[in-house]
């Protein structure tokens, strides 16, 4: 069976039509002023499933959370959680639980007193409260710091508190603002897969807003991908990067190659694309609709481009020669620009799965760069 790229479990409603979503978002607008900060934006998002919402900063990703959260209320439109029309309900009587940036956490309580408080707000039994608590403790695996307060913990203990806070209340939905971004980088990678064992396990429906595209690729089912206030594209995170919709996608996700130039030849499912220099004529799969004379983008990722000091053997693959003109090593992979003839840039990508190499590809090197004819994808948007 093939597949576009891996996939992190076998889970996907959306692709069900009979599947009912848990939570709908249909055509709502927030507007502040002269300001849209949403616009006319509809999703569906499903029962345990663990969705981003990926944007640059001031794409409206973090407003839609707050209406879903019940702290500010659409202009226009409805938001629905489990068939409920979220109008007029406030965050507390909400069946969502919100987790913070800042975590928010009572500083003159201790671990324990922080994740029962929300227990003894809705008037929980003590002995219930007090088996909640132990159960969440050890859940974030933070019994031992159970007395101690929050400026005697780490970052990423502080970050466990407040997500044992979130969950101990048991909500059908856990929102979550950047909710790893005080974290240090490696702290940060493993506190990802944490949290993606913990909302597996939890069986909650996890809704996270973030401007990390690997955070966004680690954690998510699926990506809702933001602009101005719209969703550009809906899909997993093989699908946003292996198929984008558009070239603004394309451009967004990960490092890309895009050439502009015009179909000039569609035939046996491939398309000839003239990119206007003589260096590099692209023939490509026909994976977008188009037709002759049309104006398309055709995008590939480094990692797809092959490097080579002799010219690829087989001819039915697309190759230019150029010169070497920028590397940079990275440890796992190294990055390669090589310009071409025209002038052009073109980002090759290399694995180094080697510790020692023969040979190895040095600045202003005569190099060959060649892919597939499978390897990237036809944009007409």
């Amino acid at each position: 069976m093939k597949s576009l790229g891996s996939f992190r479990r076998k889970f996907a409603p959306w692709t069900d039509p009979q599947a009912t979503p848990f939570i709908s978002i249909e055509n709502v607008t927030k507007i502040f002023g002269n300001f849209t900060a949403v616009d006319d934006l509809s999703l569906t998002i499903y029962n345990r499933e663990f969705f981003a919402l990926l944007g640059a900063s001031g794409c409206g990703k973090s407003t839609l959370l707050r209406m879903l959260a019940g702290f500010e209320e659409p202009t226009s439109g409805r938001i629905l959680i489990d068939g409920q029309d979220m109008k007029g309900i406030p965050p507390y009587r909400r069946p969502v639980n919100m987790m913070f940036q800042s975590y928010a956490l009572f500083p003159h309580m201790t671990v324990e007193a922080n994740i029962a408080f929300g227990l003894k707000q809705d008037g929980m039994p003590k002995g219930d409260i007090e088996t909640r608590v132990a159960e969440m403790l050890k859940l974030v695996k933070l019994e031992q710091f159970a007395k101690r307060k929050p400026h005697q913990l780490s970052g990423g203990q502080r970050q466990r508190v407040a997500l044992a806070r979130c969950v101990a209340k048991r909500p059908k939905v856990l929102l979550l603002d950047e909710p790893l971004g005080a974290l240090d980088k490696k702290l940060r990678e493993e506190t990802q897969f944490e949290l993606m064992d913990l909302q597996y396990e939890l069986g909650l429906t996890f809704v996270v807003v973030t401007h990390d595209q690997e955070e966004a690729m680690t954690m998510a089912d699926r990506i809702a991908i933001m602009d101005k206030g719209k969703v550009m594209q809906v899909a997993t995170p093989a699908e946003v990067y292996e198929a984008p919709n558009s070239k603004f996608v394309a451009d967004f996700i990960g490092n890309v190659n895009m050439f502009e130039g015009t179909a000039t030849a569609i035939d046996d499912g491939k398309i000839d694309i003239d990119t206007g220099a003589d260096d590099l004529v692209i023939r490509t799969d026909a994976s977008r609709s188009c037709t002759i004379g049309q104006k398309v983008n055709f995008a590939i990722r480094p990692e797809k481009i092959r490097l080579s000091r002799k010219p690829p053997a087989d001819k039915s693959v697309n190759a230019a020669q150029g010169e070497l003109y920028d590397i940079a090593y990275f440890g796992d992979m190294t990055v390669f620009h090589v310009k071409l003839a025209s002038g052009r840039i073109i980002k090759a990508a290399s694995l180094n799965a080697v510790r020692t190499v023969e040979d190895p590809l040095g600045y202003d090197d005569v190099v060959w760069v060649s892919f597939d004819t499978d390897a990237g994808i036809v944009l007409t948007a």
